[in-house]
C-alpha cells in the first residue's frame, strides 16, 4: 500500500491550489485515477476530491451552442436532448466509448485528461522504459507489439495511440476548453508526443478543466461518429471518424465539412486536408473515397499498425456517404 492523503476541495480556487503542489492529482469520477494506480503508474500523494464543487455538472444547450460542465457524467451528456439534437456526434461518440457503468461515473473533464492505454505505458514492472512515465527512458512500443498504436502524429519518443472517443467529435467542431481564467481550443489542449511525450495536454499547474463549450452549427447538427473496434462494445477504436457536413440549397454541394480521426493517432487528429478537398464539391461517392486518402497523409506504420492506414480513409468516406444518405 503507498500513502496519500485526502483533500475535499471546498470550491474551485481551493480544488485548483491544491492540485498544484507536487504530487496532486484532481479525484471526479475516479475511473481512470484509480486504474493506473492499481497498475502502478499514478502514485499520488494527495487526492484532491472535486466531486462536491457546485455548478460543474451543469449541461446547458441553447442556439448558440452548448456548455458543458467539466464534473458532468459521461453517461448524462450522451443522453441529454440537446446534445443528441444539435451535437449528435458527440452523443454518439459517448455513449459508445464505455461501458454504462463507466459512463454513469466517468466526467467529461476525466475523459479529456484521461492518458493513453498503451500495455507497454501501463505496465511498468515488465517494461520499465517508457518516455510518457519516465522522460528519456525509451520507448517499449517501438520494435514490440503495435496493432494499437498510432500511424499519425508519432515521433521517435512515443508511438501511443489517444484513446478517447469524445475528443475527436470535440476537435471536429471547434470547442473550447475552459481552464478557469483563460480558454483554449481542443486542437491546442492535446500536445503531439514530440520529444516531450510525458506532457500530453497545454494545461499548467494551478489550472483545472472547469468546462467544454462547443459552438452550434449546422455542420454539428448534421453529424455522426463513427466507431470501428474488435467487438461491438467496451472497446477501443480501431479508427474512428466524427463527420458533420453543411451542404448548399441543392442538398448535394458541400458547403461546410467537419472531419475528425479517432483510434489511429497520438491525439485526436483533425483531417483538414479531406475538409479541403470536399468543399464546394458535389457529394459523389469515388470523389469521398479519393479525398479521403488525405487523412492519412504522413502517417508512418510499425509493423502490425499498418491496416490502419487503409482502415482510416474507409472508415471517413463511409460516415461522410452515410450523412449524405441522411434526410
Amino acid at each position: 500500500m503507498r500513502d496519500f492523503s485526502y483533500v475535499r476541495a471546498a470550491s474551485i480556487d481551493a480544488a485548483r491550489q491544491a492540485a498544484a503542489l507536487p504530487g496532486a492529482k484532481l479525484l471526479a469520477g475516479g475511473t481512470t485515477l484509480i486504474d493506473l494506480a492499481k497498475c502502478g503508474v499514478a502514485q499520488p500523494d494527495s487526492l484532491v476530491d472535486i466531486t462536491h464543487l457546485k455548478g460543474l455538472d451543469r449541461i446547458q444547450v441553447d442556439e448558440r451552442g452548448a456548455t458543458i460542465g467539466a464534473l458532468a457524467r459521461m453517461g448524462h451528456v450522451a443522453d441529454h436532448a440537446g446534445i443528441k439534437s444539435q451535437f449528435p456526434a458527440v452523443s454518439e461518440a459517448l455513449w459508445q466509448a464505455a461501458s454504462a457503468q463507466i459512463r454513469n461515473m466517468a466526467t467529461i473533464g476525466g475523459n479529456l485528461m484521461q492518458r493513453t492505454r498503451c500495455p507497454y505505458f501501463r505496465d511498468p514492472a515488465n517494461f520499465p522504459a517508457c518516455n510518457k512515465r519516465e522522460p528519456g527512458s525509451g520507448c517499449s512500443a517501438i520494435g514490440g507489439v503495435t496493432r494499437g498504436h498510432a500511424v499519425l502524429g508519432t515521433s521517435e519518443a512515443c508511438i501511443a495511440m489517444y484513446p478517447g472517443d469524445l475528443a475527436a467529435a470535440l476537435i471536429a467542431f471547434d470547442a473550447m476548453i475552459h481552464l478557469g481564467e483563460r480558454r483554449t481550443s481542443v486542437d491546442e489542449f492535446f500536445l503531439a508526443p514530440g520529444a516531450t511525450p510525458d506532457r500530453e495536454h497545454a494545461i499548467e499547474p494551478g489550472e483545472m478543466i472547469t468546462a467544454i463549450e462547443i459552438p452550434s452549427s449546422a455542420a454539428a447538427r448534421r453529424s455522426t461518429y463513427l466507431k470501428i473496434r474488435d467487438r461491438q462494445s467496451y472497446e477501443f477504436a480501431a479508427a474512428s471518424a466524427a463527420v458533420g457536413i453543411e451542404f448548399e440549397a441543392d442538398g448535394r454541394t458541400i458547403r461546410d465539412l467537419r472531419v475528425a480521426l479517432g483510434g489511429v493517432a497520438t491525439r485526436p487528429w483533425r483531417a483538414r486536408a479531406v475538409e479541403d478537398a470536399l468543399k464546394g464539391k458535389v457529394l459523389e461517392p469515388e470523389a469521398v473515397r479519393a479525398a479521403s486518402l488525405l487523412a492519412v497523409e504522413g502517417a508512418v506504420d510499425h509493423g502490425a499498425n499498418r491496416y490502419k492506414i487503409e482502415l482510416a480513409p474507409r472508415v471517413v468516406a463511409r460516415a461522410i456517404l452515410k450523412l449524405g444518405e441522411t434526410p
